[in-house]
């Protein structure tokens, strides 16, 4: 016993390794361009991030000017100067430090937005794949029902020459296999525009790629790695710096001024105490009186209040969305433990009709009708079990380090 509980043990460690390569796999089945474009955007919000920052240190300005005069008659002269300047907030009532937050809030959320739009889009890919699978099994299944079809119009045919049977019935057999007919051509072009919507997305071969197994998240790890919830959280952070960065703008805050200059002489005022190259240096303390700051703060206050509720109405709609996905799954199940029922039923009609048939009592269609209906159950429950994959994946695309 031990020796066989070591073996389940082997046996579902391989299954959960086999499972993560698989998802490693699906990972990258988004084509290049589309790749490169998430890359791209997930570079470029770090860049804007580390230039918000920043954004508080004022530029260098150097700036050199040139200038002639004909003030003196007969005689232009010209001056040159060169300086180089800087007006910078070194104090802004904590509006620097909550500006640097604010950054590092701002990247988390947009790093997380790009993330979760990327899952989506691998989520959409992956969905065509099983559905790519799920129309390949409706139309096996839709060609055994054409079959019973066909064998129920000889049947209802042979009992309307013999006068056993009314037009009506046979007409409603011929509709039916009609009907049918056209709900597989259906399904025909539905696959075309599958594979071509899977073509915009994805660069590979659908018929190559191996669909995952996928299995029920607990509760906790949903909740806990929800993309969606993670990017109002950090919104919500983005808010609360950006209100009190509201605030510190209308507090008091100081800034120094520096500037060098190097220039020549003022023809004008010819002073041997002047300096060619000198430094001004100083502070300035300031404060503004802005009519529209109340206002101003209350709205952003406001804006942090919302990000805040939206956080606790996420966390809600996720535990909606775990039940409800959940109820969809046991209702799926009962679905293939009715279909797995009428198989058993259908298996053993068809070993009996079998063994009527053989002594004479019915015939090879009668068979043959038992055999396909069989079939169709069996389909069934393969059907029920890629729509029970596809409810786990919305689950998935929502989740960080799954897929």
């Amino acid at each position: 016993m031990k020796g066989l509980d070591v073996l389940k043990r082997l046996f579902l460690l391989c299954s959960l390794i086999l499972g993560s390569l698989m998802a490693d796999e699906l990972g990258d089945i988004l084509s290049k361009s589309k790749s490169l474009m998430f890359e791209y955007d997930l570079k470029r919000n770090d860049l804007e991030s580390d230039k918000l920052s920043k954004s508080w240190i004022n530029p260098l300005m150097l700036r050199y000017t040139k200038s002639y005069s004909t003030q003196f008659q007969g005689k232009t002269t010209k001056t040159g100067k060169y300086t180089v300047s800087i007006d910078q907030p070194i104090f802004q009532s904590g509006g620097i430090y909550y500006a640097m937050k604010y950054a590092d809030a701002y990247r988390l959320t947009n790093q997380t937005d790009i993330i979760l739009q990327r899952r989506k889009m691998i989520g959409d890919a992956v969905s065509m794949l099983f559905q790519l699978k799920k129309n390949r099994l409706e139309q096996k299944k839709l060609r055994y029902q054409i079959e019973n079809d066909k064998i129920d119009i000889r049947q209802k045919r042979d009992s309307y020459n013999a006068g056993l049977l009314d037009s009506s019935f046979l007409d409603q057999a011929i509709l039916k296999k009609s009907q049918d007919e056209a709900t597989l051509l259906d399904l025909q072009l539905q696959r075309e525009e599958l594979k071509q919507s899977f073509s915009l997305l994805s660069d590979k071969d659908p018929a190559s790629l191996k669909l995952p197994k996928l299995r029920l998240i607990s509760k906790e790890n949903y909740k806990t790695e929800n993309l969606e919830l993670k990017k109002d959280i950090a919104f919500a952070e983005e808010s609360v710096y950006q209100s009190k960065m509201t605030v510190a703008k209308y507090l008091p805050s100081v800034s120094v001024q520096g500037e060098y200059l190097d220039g020549d002489a003022n023809p004008l005022f010819q002073n041997p105490l002047l300096n060619e190259r000198y430094y001004n240096y100083g502070f300035t303390i300031s404060m503004p009186l802005d009519i529209n700051s109340l206002s101003d703060i209350e709205s952003s206050k406001v804006a942090k209040l919302r990000a805040q509720t939206q956080v606790l109405d996420r966390k809600e709609q996720v535990e909606e969305e775990y039940q409800w996905i959940r109820n969809s799954l046991n209702i799926l199940d009962r679905k293939i433990a009715l279909a797995r029922k009428d198989e058993k039923v259908y298996r053993n009609l068809y070993k009996l009709t079998s063994n009527l048939a053989q002594a004479g009592e019915k015939t090879s269609l009668d068979v043959a009708i038992m055999k396909n209906s069989l079939e169709i159950r069996k389909l069934d429950q393969k059907i029920y079990e890629i729509d029970k994959q596809m409810q786990l994946l919305k689950l998935y695309i929502r989740v960080e380090n799954v897929l």
